[in-house]
């Protein structure tokens, strides 16, 4: 008898658990959170330290770190502070411009050499308290076919995870950041508004926590920047503005010196994806999609034959940023599971 309530207590015991662990591994039925707990940073950079909202290789860098460091930073919205959640439609428009899109950074990586690549592992994203979205008629994909102007400011939700866009309609918060990117080699002072090969205003939504983006390298030390940091945006950004928000980022850095991208690339366990910026849609699918064949051939010894086919069959295209004038951004994803039998999966 005893046994009996020995294997009974045991099994409640060990069945709770488990159920409180899946329970953990569930957020909004899709979102998997990592029960281990996050790597404490080697590095923190503080909110309005050490920010630019240029890319060129003529910044200075605010920061000097070693392969496999892990960086903490603290970012603002894309205005720079310049909002806050009682702000209005008018404070938009009062908006200093030159403080848009400020980042943190750059960082420099001892031993990043041009033609390396540079791996940035998310390992956390918090988005702030709250947040903002504008709508403007001479910005977004739709400008100059309608006059509307609205501004919404929200509380985040971060214990339920969500943003309440209205009474009806609340969104799942997927926290990322609209701009990564490392210096170009130039020392001209870009804008931060389009999307490059460097990185940049990518606006890629798929980047969130537990993804590892791949950046190359075009200067020395590689002086990579984060921010314009969004609690959610849809693939496009159609109206120019995700939900905008503060964030703590967590991640780590490593220099690959064995493989050479020509833009950025970014992955998971479940899938790979490479980027392709250009002034239309289809210039940009190409890209992604030529990126997408070389990868598959280099990596899995495929003929380039078979890997262009295999794009057709498995490979998803995905329009992630339309309005960053002038460039645009399409990404290519494909499953790993379908090379389970390749002996370099």
């Amino acid at each position: 008898m005893k046994y009996i309530l020995l294997f009974i207590f045991l099994t409640i015991t060990f069945g709770c658990k488990k159920i409180d662990e899946e329970s953990q591994l569930t957020m909004n039925n899709s979102t998997v959170v990592s029960l281990e707990n996050i790597p404490e940073p080697d590095f923190t950079i503080k909110v309005n330290e050490k920010t630019h909202n240029k890319f060129s290789s003529k910044i200075p860098p605010v920061l000097t770190v070693i392969d496999g460091n892990i960086i903490e930073v603290f970012t603002q919205e894309a205005t720079g502070g310049q909002l806050n959640i009682n702000s209005t439609i008018e404070d938009l428009k009062n908006v200093d411009m030159d403080k848009v899109h400020t980042l943190t950074g750059p960082i420099y990586v001892d031993g990043a050499e041009v033609g390396d690549v540079l791996a940035v592992e998310l390992l956390d994203l918090e988005p702030g308290d709250w947040g903002w979205t504008a709508m403007e008629p001479g910005f977004g994909f739709l400008a100059g076919e309608h006059e509307s102007e609205l501004f919404k400011t929200y509380e985040l939700d971060k214990e339920n995870n969500l943003v309440r866009f209205s009474k009806n309609v609340h969104i799942p918060l997927k926290p990322f950041a609209g701009v990564m990117g490392v210096a170009p080699d130039t020392t001209a002072m870009l804008s931060t508004i389009p999307p490059r090969a460097n990185g940049g205003n990518m606006d890629d939504p798929h980047l969130v926590k537990g993804v590892t983006a791949y950046f190359p390298i075009f200067v020395k030390g590689a002086l990579f920047s984060i921010g314009d940091t969004h609690a959610v945006q849809g693939l496009g950004e159609v109206v120019g503005t995700a939900v905008e928000c503060d964030m703590r980022i967590r991640f780590r850095i490593t220099v690959i010196k064995d493989k050479t991208i020509a833009e950025p690339q970014y992955e998971t366990d479940q899938y790979y994806a490479t980027t392709g910026f250009a002034t239309t849609i289809d210039e940009a699918a190409k890209k992604a999609t030529r990126y997408m064949v070389t990868h598959i051939t280099e990596t899995y010894q495929m003929s380039w034959d078979e890997a262009y086919m295999l794009c057709s069959l498995v490979g998803d295209l995905k329009i992630a940023e339309v309005v960053d004038i002038p460039n645009m951004l399409v990404t290519m994803h494909i499953p790993k599971s379908v090379f389970k039998n390749s002996e370099k999966y």
